[in-house]
């Protein structure tokens, strides 16, 4: 006999003594309570009965009930562990070929708590769904999302159930949220009327900075510019490179020309730097990084003169207007190649696998793309600033013990971007089940 926990213990013996009467069957002379430990949800009764079995026969025979106590949830608990009680879902999808994007949404939602309300996330290869049990915290995180990034949304609701009573229904709303397939450092090449009428920027651009809109700037003349997510969709394009095809590049000299901002426009020689000893093929380009870059440095850029783009935009250029090359940002093989510990860590969400799981091919791709999103951690200011960077303290544990050891280290870049520990917050921890530290 199962009971609830809030059962007094009068209440407990009155309802054993009514359903004993109720049998008219036997005859109940005593009953008594028997000692348990508090702590073992366990409550016994002696019962002592009687039973005429013959004419002037009673038999009398005394035995123990035990009784277990059962807590019970409430009913908004039992929903959200129960599955398929969902009443609006928010499913945020980008076709690209890297999950770059969602690394950085993840640290937005922690940043500003948006993963409170929500009852599961499940982790799909292209991206992330979000369960809530009420439709008011489903819009809110969408309204977030349009906020942050460029997106466009679709709603739809299925009829679950109705009563025409009382003319009520009940609905499941799905929001659909598109990002678009644009991320930092791709290279675009606009259609000619969207350039036109965004100042008449040239066509061939790459995408510095990805907000509420997309940011692009032309390397040649430092000419920048907004995409609003209204144009975009009006005229979607896709990118013609994005950030895995980068080529390193070696710099063989930088003449600056002149300042705009924190920008220095320089005409830059390179050369590839797998090209070292194999030929002196030397590449002419015009930088935005003329500030930052000097003879000797390794730099990132994409390869234009021998690369074949299938887009019919790039296709309506003129070839001998294009450049060579497109520098993007400087590279530090040196620090890069020394693998050595962070001092800072990222927090997570505790996120489920989607239907049909994830291969292993996909978790390794996961592990290169989240290492990349670090790297730009690293190396852009501005982008770390909307991320809680952490403490980590055991790496710099590991860093003693190797100074220790007496290790040796190699010489590397001196204008490498260390993170300050000023920027770092400390490391709570709080108890929080949508919360998973990553070290």
């Amino acid at each position: 006999m199962w009971i609830s926990a809030q059962l007094e213990s009068r209440e407990l013996l009155s309802l054993c003594l009514k359903r004993l009467k109720g049998l008219n069957r036997v005859r109940l002379i005593d009953a008594i309570f028997i000692w348990t430990e508090p702590h073992s949800q366990r409550i016994k009764v002696k019962l002592t009965i009687q039973k005429e079995v013959h004419a002037s026969t009673i038999l009398q025979q005394a035995f123990e009930v035990e009784y277990i106590v059962s807590n019970q949830q409430c009913g908004d608990c039992t929903k959200v562990m129960a599955q398929n009680t969902w009443q609006s879902i928010v499913q945020v999808r980008q076709k690209v070929n890297h999950k770059k994007t969602f690394f950085y949404l993840e640290q937005l939602i922690l940043k500003h708590s948006m993963h409170k309300d929500t009852i599961n996330i499940k982790e799909l290869k292209d991206g992330l769904d979000f369960f809530y049990s009420q439709r008011a915290h489903a819009i809110k995180m969408v309204e977030f999302l349009t906020s942050v990034i460029p997106v466009r949304t679709k709603t739809s609701e299925q009829l679950i159930s109705t009563d025409i009573h009382s003319n009520t229904s009940n609905y499941k709303f799905t929001y659909s949220v598109e990002i678009i397939p644009i991320c930092k450092d791709d290279l675009i090449c606009l259609p000619s009327k969207t350039a036109k009428s965004l100042g008449n920027i040239s066509p061939l651009v790459f995408c510095y900075r990805v907000a509420n809109s997309i940011n692009v700037m032309d390397a040649n003349t430092l000419s920048t510019t907004d995409v609003p997510t209204a144009v975009y969709w009006r005229t979607p394009f896709s990118s013609l490179a994005s950030s895995k095809d980068l080529i390193q590049y070696y710099v063989l000299d930088v003449e600056p020309i002149r300042t705009q901002g924190k920008y220095v426009l320089a005409d830059i020689q390179v050369a590839r730097l797998s090209d070292f000893g194999r030929n002196d093929t030397v590449f002419f380009a015009r930088s935005h990084l003329g500030a930052i870059l000097k003879a000797g440095d390794t730099v990132l850029g994409y390869d234009i003169a021998s690369s074949n783009f299938n887009d019919f935009a790039f296709d309506s250029l003129e070839r001998s207007s294009l450049p060579d090359v497109i520098l993007i940002k400087k590279a530090y093989p040196n620090r890069r190649r020394k693998n050595r510990p962070r001092n800072w860590k990222l927090q997570k969400l505790n996120k489920e696998e989607g239907d049909g799981g994830i291969r292993r091919g996909d978790v390794d791709k996961d592990n290169v793309d989240y290492e990349m999103f670090l790297r730009d951690l690293e190396e852009d200011p501005e982008l770390r600033q909307s991320v809680n960077l952490y403490k980590n303290k055991k790496s710099n544990l590991k860093t003693e013990m190797e100074i220790d050891s007496g290790e040796t280290e190699e010489e590397e870049e001196a204008d490498f971007p260390e993170i300050r520990l000023d920027e770092l917050m400390e490391d709570l921890t709080i108890q929080d089940d949508d919360v998973a530290e990553s070290y």
